[in-house]
């Protein structure tokens, strides 16, 4: 398990780093540590399981919008996986939702995302 206790899974080649309940000051530190290790195999994708976090404040959404820009530059690609509506909405409010495509699971993520 990477630093924070994020773990991170290999799904058909793709890196998935499982998010906590709560992303905040505290931990997206760590967040941003497993995100950086994660792709480091030459992965086009990346995901972001959030399917248990209910809770993301700002300093997770600079994390997550970061590591969009540095995917992007990379010619990669970063998935969000979201079910609360409460993160949504906030990722909604910020304009998240519009830089980085989010899917209510996993397999939904996988089955959209580009297959470059």
């Amino acid at each position: 398990m990477p630093e924070g206790g994020f773990p991170v899974a290999v799904i058909g080649g793709v890196p998935v780093v499982a998010a906590p309940e709560e992303i905040d000051m505290t931990n997206s530190g760590g967040l941003l540590a497993a995100l950086l290790d994660a792709p480091g195999n030459g992965h086009k994708r990346l995901v972001v399981d959030m399917t248990r976090t209910r809770f993301c404040d700002s300093s997770g959404i600079h994390v997550l919008a970061a590591t969009h820009r540095r995917t992007r530059h990379e010619g990669r690609q970063l998935l969000l996986v979201i079910s609360d509506t409460a993160v949504l909405r906030a990722f909604a409010i910020v304009g998240i939702d519009q830089m980085i495509p989010i899917f209510p699971s996993v397999a939904d993520a996988f089955r959209h995302a580009d297959v470059d």
